[in-house]
């Protein structure tokens, strides 16, 4: 068997190490150091993080304009994306009355920080308005809808303003080609009009 060397210290090199160690006070400094960094960037990151929210929900919307024009070119079926002011929530769906059920349905709800809000909303006449098929409980939602050409119903409306408590906002538009949704910021929508 192998034999097992046990090292015995000295009085004198026992105290060298200890003397590597932090003290108390060095550590209790070192954490009250760490925590004044921590609340002086605090408030810059919870706006960092707040801002942050907006965007990844304003690329989600885009994401699903895209998906629900997609798919209803794939599937000849024209596509609605509809969107509750009240509740702060939307979803996507196949228009009623094609299948008994869409089980590709989504719904997505806003964060409590934002608010979504649509505007631009095309003048539609009455006749066309009792045409179109409710999506939800209420006939007021408003509705972007996607045909199966792949083009966006003129009934659709022009901009979804998401906005954040603090009031930055992001607008999702109709490209200038009308085939299409994308983002734009404040600046940009307040230069197109």
């Amino acid at each position: 068997m192998g034999k097992t060397k046990i090292k015995i210290c000295t009085k004198g090199e026992h105290a060298r190490t200890l003397g590597a160690a932090f003290t108390l006070i060095e550590l209790i400094l070192v954490m009250a150091l760490l925590g004044i960094v921590i609340g002086v960037s605090a408030p810059a990151l919870a706006n960092f993080f707040r801002g942050r929210t907006l965007a990844s929900e304003a690329r989600r919307l885009v994401s699903l304009t895209r998906y629900g024009q997609s798919r209803a070119v794939t599937e000849g079926v024209p596509t609605i994306l509809w969107i509750d002011l009240r509740r702060g929530t939307y979803g996507l769906q196949q228009e009623p009355g094609y299948a008994e059920a869409d089980a590709k349905a989504v719904e997505f709800a806003l964060s409590k920080d934002l608010r979504i809000s649509v505007a631009d909303m095309p003048l539609i006449s009455s006749q066309l308005r009792q045409a179109q098929p409710a999506t939800v409980a209420d006939p007021n939602v408003p509705r972007l809808r996607f045909q199966p050409d792949g083009f966006i119903s003129e009934t659709s409306p022009q901009s979804v303003v998401l906005r954040e408590n603090s009031g930055e906002a992001i607008w999702i538009t109709q490209s200038r080609n009308r085939l299409n949704y994308e983002i734009s910021t404040n600046a940009l929508q307040q230069a197109w009009r």
